[in-house]
This record gives structure tokens, sequence and C-alpha cells, in this order.
């Protein structure tokens, strides 16, 4: 039924297993799969008083999220090798992480969105992450979510 999965990853705990299951899932159904890794923009530094200077340039921030977004994917490009799970990767720089998962996944053909309830940035809600719930909310495709 299901040919290629999208499968978004923040390098999370949970979001690890997620890899790890779709993996499982896609080997079952001899499905492809795209990892995903939605990079955050440079924030812009908000002065005022008590505020704090982050030392941190623009070009630094950037280098240092590719470099994060590059080590998260290897992980979990190597979980699909390892089950000889045919994978690709993609990363692109995004403040609206729901926005850019729903824009891979058409950009890539994808016909699922596998992820975790919950990543990095907590749970927004009782029972599901505000990316999680916000990609539910918005994508015309069918979503996997793993818990």
């Amino acid at each position: 039924m299901f040919k290629h999965i999208l499968v978004p990853t923040d390098g999370s705990d949970l979001s690890r297993s997620a890899c790890e299951r779709a993996v499982a899932f896609a080997k079952s159904i001899g499905a492809k799969i795209t990892f995903f890794y939605a990079q955050p923009d440079f924030p812009l530094p908000v002065y005022g008083e008590g505020a704090l200077i982050d030392p941190t340039t623009p070009d630094q921030f950037r280098r240092a999220a590719k470099e994060e977004a590059d080590r998260i994917l290897a992980e979990a490009k190597a979980m699909a090798e390892k089950e000889n799970v045919p994978c690709d990767t993609d990363t692109v720089v995004s403040d609206t992480p729901w926005e850019a998962i729903i824009d891979c996944a058409q950009r890539h053909g994808c016909d699922l969105i596998f992820m975790a309830s919950h990543g990095r940035r907590g749970i927004a809600s009782l029972l599901l992450g505000s990316e999680t719930q916000k990609v539910l909310t918005h994508s015309k495709l069918p979503v996997l979510v793993y818990r």
C-alpha cells in the first residue's frame, strides 16, 4: 500500500525510536524511506534591558545547524542501511517545521508520513507535540504517529 515513507526526525530519543520503527515497517512492506530534518533558522536577537547578546554569528549558527542535521540524518540512514531499506535524506532551514515536513513529503512524492508524537521541543498538548499536531491537522497525506 505505502511505497515511500517520509520520516521526520529531530534527534530526540523518541524520534530515534520512531526511526527504528519506521525502518522495520518499511522493510515489512517493501517501502522506501526519506528521512527529514528541519533546521532551525537563526533567531533574531531581541535587545533590551537585561537581554543577553549571543556571540554566535548567523554563519556560525547555520554551520552548526547543518552539522547537527548531517549527524542526525546519518544516524537515521545507518539504521535503514543496516536493514537494507532504501533511503534518502533531506534537510531545509525552516522556522515552521510542520510546513517543511508537509512540503518535503510532497516534494519527494511520499505517500505516508511516519513521525514521533513529540520531540525535543516537549509536549505542547496532552497527547501530541505541537509540530505533530499541526502536521496531522494540515497534511493531506496519511500520518502514522509513533508513541
